[in-house]
């Protein structure tokens, strides 16, 4: 049990520098869409579109600065179990929502 400890391999986790440079994207990728919804200046539809396009590219700062998700070998695994954790999530949540809605369509239509 004395080997049992994993060995902490700095290069898996980021330095002082990709942390603070994730922590400024995301607060600027939080304060233009905030800014956009406070204080309208263009059409809800094109805000609506900007802000969740600024949720997208957060989420890939949060996977790549934070969690450390990258291309790299050691991270393939992490990264294939993601997505596929993404995908499961997606058919869960999109067919869940087309059944609604068609279950929807077919209660009103009588």
């Amino acid at each position: 049990m004395a080997n049992s400890h994993h060995s902490h391999d700095d290069s898996s986790h980021g330095s002082f520098k990709s942390y603070m440079v994730g922590f400024v994207l995301s607060i600027i990728l939080t304060a233009i869409p905030f800014g956009l919804v406070m204080f309208p200046t263009i059409s809800k539809v094109a805000t609506l579109w900007v802000v969740l396009i600024f949720a997208v590219v957060q989420v890939l700062v949060h996977l790549v600065y934070f969690l450390h998700l990258d291309r790299s070998v050691a991270q393939r695994n992490n990264v294939i179990t993601f997505a596929f954790a993404s995908l499961v999530i997606l058919l869960l949540v999109g067919l869940s929502v087309w059944i609604m809605f068609s279950i929807h369509t077919v209660m009103m239509a009588k």
